[in-house]
């Protein structure tokens, strides 16, 4: 076997170890990847010195734009949660579409929601609507549960501004526009199929009932009446569509393609959200100056363990690339019948079944195919 081939089966191996890191030593996931990227490189020959400047590099280059995005977007998160405008966005589209079509009431608020709120916040937010609706309709907890998870879950994966489609499409050098379009596009019959269509199918033949306690839910929560469902919709779909703008005035040469460029950017995108957040949900309902500071402070919180699974996915990716695994392996793709397509898939698709997490397959899948 050639050294070059040594290279492509050195970074094989260390996939091998990432996983058996996450899944059998229970390790953090940052860590696994910052152990699997030393290991990498010194089996690939790397001088420590380079080694540690290319995973510096590599951890800087991924937070660079990410931080930003999922900081602004935990404090929108937040706000909306703490008002309960995700609930009152799901009970008013419950009302509107009837107790009989409920499961699409569900689906709809889950996917909106969805769009710029994390899995974990927007499931909190959505799981007591379908505990409810399981009790009164005495179906299963799978026919309204699953509409729920399958929206959350899906553009978690696939739209910007979630961190790890945001931080995917920043390693291969994508459109963000674009990403956000085809990725919301893409939701749409992969919600209906999962959620909807797999839901009813399987709520027939494995019923779950609800629970008859409502599970207690955490964070202080807003005692006046929640906003109005509007004004929740426009604040849940603001950022994706002023994103969006951007992308059609600069492909379609607009008279106001700088100023739309500008607040069309993730960072201002979310930005402006953010702050409408903080003044609709929070100044407006009665925070005071010092609340609306502590809230955006709880938001920031929970997000450090994140972007340090995407710094370490960064650093990998880095590695591979400065220890030349991504140069021999792109011209053996180019002289083979594998597409990279086909590899990204397989290597995303492994890694979520393996050790579950979309943000860590997303960004070793990215990583490894980014370089080639």
């Amino acid at each position: 076997m050639t050294g070059p081939d040594l290279l492509v089966l050195y970074t094989l191996a260390s996939i091998g170890l990432l996983l058996v890191l996450i899944l059998y030593v229970r390790m953090h996931a940052f860590l696994a990847m910052l152990v699997t990227s030393i290991g990498l490189g010194l089996a690939c020959g790397m001088e420590p010195a380079k080694l540690l400047k290319s995973i510096q590099s590599g951890f800087g280059e991924a937070l660079g734009f990410i931080a930003v995005v999922v900081a602004l977007g935990s404090i929108m998160g937040r706000y909306i949660e703490y008002s309960g405008g995700g609930r009152a966005l799901a009970e008013a589209l419950l009302a509107k579409f009837g107790k009989d079509r409920a499961v699409w009431a569900v689906l709809t608020a889950s996917f909106l929601v969805g769009l710029p709120i994390f899995f974990e916040v927007g499931f909190i937010i959505l799981l007591p609507l379908a505990l409810s609706l399981g009790r009164e309709s005495k179906r299963s907890l799978l026919y309204f549960g699953l509409p729920i998870a399958c929206a959350l879950t899906v553009t978690h994966a696939m739209v910007p501004p979630h961190p790890a489609p945001a931080a995917a499409a920043q390693l291969l050098g994508a459109d963000l526009g674009l990403i956000i379009l085809y990725g919301a596009m893409l939701s749409v019959p992969m919600t209906i199929a999962g959620g909807v269509i797999y839901g009813l199918w399987i709520a027939k033949r494995l019923y779950i009932p609800a629970p008859a306690d409502k599970p207690e839910t955490s964070g202080e929560q807003d005692a006046l009446p929640p906003p109005n469902v509007w004004l929740v919709a426009v604040l849940l779909t603001l950022p994706v569509l002023l994103i969006f703008a951007s992308t059609i005035a600069s492909r379609a040469g607009a008279g106001a393609k700088g100023f739309l460029t500008l607040i069309g950017h993730p960072f201002c995108a979310l930005a402006i959200a953010a702050f409408a957040s903080m003044y609709f949900l929070g100044t407006r309902r009665g925070l005071d100056r010092e609340a609306v500071t502590r809230m955006a402070t709880q938001a920031l919180a929970p997000t450090a363990s994140l972007l340090v699974i995407m710094g370490g996915g960064g650093a990998f990716k880095q590695v591979i690339v400065d220890s030349g695994v991504g140069a021999y392996a792109g011209k053996m793709l180019a002289a083979s019948n594998i597409s990279p397509l086909v590899l990204a898939w397989g290597v995303a698709a492994g890694m979520r079944v393996a050790q579950g997490a979309a943000t860590g397959a997303l960004l070793t899948a990215a990583g490894i195919v980014a370089p080639l």
